[in-house]
């Protein structure tokens, strides 16, 4: 699927009480892209969220999701209307990405988590951003995939419901995205459900709300939250609802990394010098609002029919790119320096693009200590260059001990405008347009204080085994299905060798036993990389094997309509095993699964319960490509 998508805009959504519509607000230009001056707003570092309490050992959270203006654009470009979570009662408090949540391994977090998306009168918001209807979604007026063509764009009340991606959670608290919950707004409309079908709390939360709570049985990691919510992750994320969760522990204490990173409480100026960086591409109307495709033929692939007069969506677009780069919430910021070591959290919240990051000096270099589920093994990794698929997250150091007062040091990116190939893409991809996604953010070398702590990087980092079983593999495949007769895609799709493509709501395919280490092999007959993310587990990444895709697939249809045997992997295998790349070298949760690969990792599902693995393609797994996971016991 690899189309750039043309952004066109659109206004915020009036308030309605009308679940459904096919009234478009009026549309308005897009924000040139080109004419938004660079590197003139200060990097945004987001501080901790402050907790509201302890019970016990029990650190004590009431947060809310909300709707608010934030300066994006650098002025005198006007502000953005988001979305983004903050502490209860605190307008201050409220960003987009979200306060960071700081916690320590064996310190148990409850966090109530509130829907407060209305206006000052009670009165339910409906989405800054068009709601295709006639997806699979959560759905609350319960109108179901098909409904009429007046009624396509949902502007209800919105349900939320938060994940902590990568955190080793109870099914529970794990955010589901059947688990939503509708604000406590006095107009919701008659004969809405307020609650999902797998809604639960630990805690009397009322409407509105739900209580999660979160063991913090791992050990030091980079996590982040974000709404998870059926059909609907990628608006709800792309308005705001999303920020990191960072877990600390003793062994990280003791490597000696540089610091501080922010703390509550921090005096104004204080200088950091581990900062987390939440990198996000997203375009704009010429009034400042977020701009987000409102119809498929935007995706310049297809112009109909559209539902209900096909299974076509018309609003949900195969993949959206945006074409300005926001980082920590401003878009191209700059961040002072000194000639020291830092440490940056990097994460790529982005809904469909891929980030291949590098430096525009190579005196600047990133040494890879961790990735998304904690540090690596063995020893640290230095990169010229990072891949950085949607929902990774990577651990660096940077060097600037090199660089002197005065320089200045820009983060590129040559990742594509489009969804990404893999690294071995046929024909090679165009790399991001250098005057505008091509740059992420600049580095401006001040002079050297004596704030913080100096760190140095670790020569070695603790050995992490990787597991072993003697069970067989489990066979998944990555599947793409066109509109008949076009090679438009109508869904990207996870299924099996023995039944194919399965839509969301299939019988459970993928049901483990308690405590069985299984290694998993996807095998992936797409032309695009797929981020693969599975809740509940880190894994480990073995290897990626070449297969002849095309023959796979012509051999699985044949079986599915009937003809000739079910086909085997190890049949269409046409090279040797890639190794786990050394990036991949430490628990992960989300891989780049490429195309014409088979790749495989290996995990220990040790928490029984209902969870989900999916595409971190945004608009991927909201359209399907996602599918139950069950740990039985």
């Amino acid at each position: 699927m690899r189309r750039s998508t043309s952004m066109l805009a659109i206004g915020v959504a009036s308030l309605s009480t009308l679940a459904c519509t096919n009234v478009s607000p009026p549309a308005s230009a897009t924000l040139d892209a080109t004419r938004i001056p660079q590197f003139v707003q200060p990097l945004p570092i987001p501080a901790p969220m402050e907790p509201t309490g302890r019970d016990g050992d029990v650190v004590e959270y009431r947060i809310e999701a909300r709707q608010f203006e934030q300066q994006i654009l650098p002025p005198p470009l006007p502000t953005t209307t988001v979305w983004g979570y903050g502490r209860e009662g605190d307008p201050s408090s409220f960003h987009s990405p979200s306060r960071t949540i700081e916690a320590r391994s064996g310190e148990p977090v409850r966090v109530t988590w509130i829907n407060a998306l209305v206006d000052d009168d009670g009165d339910f918001l409906p989405h800054l951003l068009p709601v295709d209807a006639t997806l699979h979604w959560a759905d609350p007026g319960g109108h179901g995939h098909h409904v009429d063509a007046d009624a396509v764009r949902y502007t209800g009340p919105v349900p939320t419901v938060t994940h902590v991606h990568g955190a080793h959670s109870f099914d529970h608290s794990d955010g589901h995205p059947e688990a939503w919950f509708l604000p406590d707004a006095r107009d919701i409309p008659e004969g809405f459900r307020r609650r999902g079908p797998t809604y639960r709390t630990q805690g009397d939360a009322g409407e509105g709300a739900a209580v999660f709570e979160y063991p913090h049985d791992e050990p030091a990691t980079t996590l982040w939250y974000h709404d998870h919510s059926l059909g609907m992750t990628r608006v709800n994320v792309y308005a705001g609802l999303a920020g990191m969760w960072i877990l600390r522990d003793d062994v990280e204490d003791a490597l000696g990394l540089p610091g501080p990173a922010p703390r509550i409480g921090d005096a104004e100026g204080t200088r950091y010098f581990e900062i987390p960086l939440v990198i996000q591409d997203r375009s704009f109307t010429n009034e400042g609002a977020l701009a987000y495709p409102t119809s498929r033929t935007e995706f310049g692939d297809y112009d109909g029919p559209y539902a209900p007069d096909s299974d076509v969506p018309p609003i949900w677009n195969p993949e959206v790119f945006g074409d300005v780069m926001v980082v920590n919430g401003a878009a191209w910021p700059y961040l002072e320096v000194e000639p020291r070591l830092y440490r940056f959290r990097i994460l790529n919240a982005s809904d469909s693009r891929t980030l291949i990051l590098h430096f525009s000096d190579d005196r600047a270099r990133f040494v890879q200590i961790g990735g998304d589920g904690g540090l690596l093994s063995e020893a640290p990794v230095t990169h010229e260059e990072l891949v950085v698929g949607p929902a990774e997250r990577y651990d660096v150091l940077v060097d600037l001990s090199r660089f002197a007062e005065g320089d200045t040091i820009t983060l590129l990116n040559r990742g594509p405008d489009e969804a990404w190939g893999g690294p071995h893409a046929m024909p090679p991809q165009d790399p991001a347009d250098p005057t505008t996604t091509g740059r992420v953010m600049q580095l401006r070398v001040i002079a050297r204080s004596d704030a913080g702590t100096e760190g140095a990087v670790p020569d070695t980092l603790p050995v992490s085994e990787v597991p072993t079983t003697a069970l067989a593999p489990r066979d998944l495949v990555l599947i793409e299905e066109d509109v008949e007769g076009t090679d438009a895609p109508l869904h990207v799709m996870l299924g099996t060798l023995e039944e194919g493509a399965l839509m969301w709501d299939a019988p459970a395919t993928e049901v483990v036993q308690l405590g069985d280490t299984e290694v998993w092999r996807v095998a992936n007959t797409t032309d695009d990389a797929h981020p693969i993310h599975l809740h509940l587990v880190q894994f480990r990444v073995l290897d990626r094997i070449p297969f002849d895709a095309d023959a796979f697939s012509t051999a699985q249809e044949r079986w599915l309509d009937g003809e000739g045997a079910q086909p085997v992997l190890e049949d269409f295998v046409t090279g040797a095993a890639i190794p786990a790349l050394p990036q991949e070298r430490g628990p992960k949760d989300t891989v780049m699964v490429w195309p014409g690969t088979i790749t495989r990792f290996v995990a220990t599902f040790d928490r029984a319960g209902e969870y989900v693995w999916h595409c971190h393609i945004l608009e991927h797994e909201d359209n399907d490509m996602m599918r139950p996971l069950v740990i039985t016991p």
